[in-house]
């Protein structure tokens, strides 16, 4: 279809003093908490509909499938709408889902909170210890339908957001603000939402999808009190497709040499981390022996490391070259992910958590101010839409892939190795990918992209880099 560009260039992005950005920082806080309960109550909730690994990394798989779908469409839209706006409905959408979905449990008879960890591992969608069994199916057909639909929202949401900042604060300060955002979320996403969940499933499962909602609502109400127009400035020319606004964003990230191989190095680490989190919640129950309220505690030790990343992270960005960060980030995380699938004590995986997360945050601060920087900002949304398209749309693919491990290997190695699997081969790959992804993405890479955009080679301009 063919959409109207947005608005003059008057109505372009314009940097914003700090009171802006503190809303979005509240709002991105708030929109996480909520995350970080969805986070323990989602997989526990299917894990007390069913033990099937396959299904239970189905109802993780459609959290992120939308990326893989949606991802390109959004970007292009978000180069046309003001930012803002879609932030703000993104969250609402979420609210009112989450909303309908505890009404749901509530009315059709919420399951065990505390599947036990000796039921039939084998035993498949359905079977679990379910309030009026006989709505087991339609609860993990619902499961499966809010994650779609929560996950289509959060598409629109999260790449909105990443392409509001630039205008909210200027690019010298774009790093530090980025590390406060990562540290916000991760700290309500991973140290305050999973142990909050537990308590509350304990309560009612049904309750942290009502606290969620709130969260969102809160999120959604920040956001929407941001004055001043945040729609990309005008291109001229005639309206164009929808299509070939997609095709565009995609043509430049292709031609990037720097931001493609960023991409593809993304899409293979959620892959790999994602076989892990399809099989997370059966790792806690049956490995570690974790109830609901342990296995959300777990869960904070990649908060801790979050904050000590999104303080220390800065301070080790400027004193290491970022390629050379960016290679240890992926050393780290790989040698995290091979010991986690060893450990099973709730202190040695916390720690490990711990560890790994410093890293992530180090990888995703120095990725994400580049983007930024180097990305021209008419084309901001949807070629961030296509980087996220190649680096989060495989997270569905290594969600399914790791339920389809543990089915595979339980009869060959047993269930508690089955289920250690996917860690391991996580591990495995990180370390593998390091050799494709250094000469593509070391400091001599990065220092040229960055000379190219500082000439208008890059954010200077509408064409990509020069290979």
């Amino acid at each position: 279809m063919t959409v109207p560009p947005p608005g003059d260039a008057a109505a372009a992005p314009r940097v914003a003093g700090p009171g802006p950005f503190r809303r979005l920082l509240v709002a991105t806080t708030s929109a996480n908490l909520a995350d970080g309960l969805m986070v323990v109550a989602v997989p526990w909730l299917a894990s007390a509909i069913t033990r099937d690994p396959v299904s239970i990394a189905l109802v993780t798989a459609a959290t992120r499938l939308p990326w893989l779908l949606f991802s390109l469409p959004v970007g292009a839209i978000t180069d046309r709408f003001d930012r803002r706006r879609l932030v703000g409905l993104a969250a609402t959408a979420r609210a009112v889902l989450l909303l309908g979905f505890a009404l749901l449990l509530v009315a059709v008879g919420a399951p065990a909170a505390d599947p036990s960890a000796g039921a039939d591992p084998a035993a498949g969608a359905g079977t679990g210890t379910v309030a009026g069994g006989d709505h087991s199916g339609v609860l993990l057909a619902g499961l499966v339908v809010l994650a779609l639909l929560v996950g289509l929202a959060e598409v629109v949401g999260d790449n909105s957001a990443q392409t509001l900042i630039p205008s909210l604060v200027p690019e010298q300060r774009l790093t530090t603000a980025n590390g406060r955002l990562w540290a916000a979320e991760t700290v309500a996403n991973q140290f305050v939402g999973p142990p909050l969940a537990g308590l509350l499933i304990a309560v009612g499962i049904a309750l942290p999808f009502f606290v969620g909602a709130g969260g969102f609502a809160v999120a959604a109400a920040m956001v929407f009190t941001i004055a001043g127009s945040f729609r990309p400035p005008r291109s001229d020319g005639p309206p164009t497709r929808l299509s070939a606004e997609i095709a565009e964003g995609v043509r430049w990230l292709m031609g990037h040499r720097l931001l493609r191989s960023l991409a593809i190095s993304l899409g293979v680490l959620n892959a790999a981390s994602a076989m892990g989190a399809a099989v997370f919640v059966l790792f806690g129950q049956e490995v570690a022996g974790l109830d609901a309220t342990g296995f959300g505690l777990l869960m904070t030790g990649s908060a801790v490391g979050a904050v000590l990343g999104g303080i220390a992270g800065p301070r080790l960005i400027r004193r290491w070259p970022p390629g050379t960060a960016l290679a240890a980030a992926i050393v780290g995380m790989g040698a995290g992910d091979l010991l986690f699938g060893l450990l099973s004590q709730f202190a040695a995986l916390w720690a490990v958590s711990l560890v790994t997360a410093v890293f992530i945050v180090v990888w995703n601060v120095i990725t994400v101010s580049l983007r930024q920087s180097l990305i021209p900002d008419r084309l901001l949304g949807r070629v961030n839409s296509v980087y996220r398209f190649f680096g989060w749309g495989t997270i569905a693919i290594g969600t399914l892939l790791g339920g389809l491990v543990v089915w595979a290997f339980e009869p060959v190695v047993g269930r508690e190795w089955a289920v250690r699997l996917p860690f391991l081969l996580c591990g495995l790959s990180y370390l593998l990918l390091l050799a494709w992804a250094w000469p593509r993405i070391n400091n001599e890479q990065i220092a040229r992209a960055r000379a190219q955009a500082g000439e208008g080679g890059a954010a200077g301009a509408d064409g990509p880099l020069a290979r």
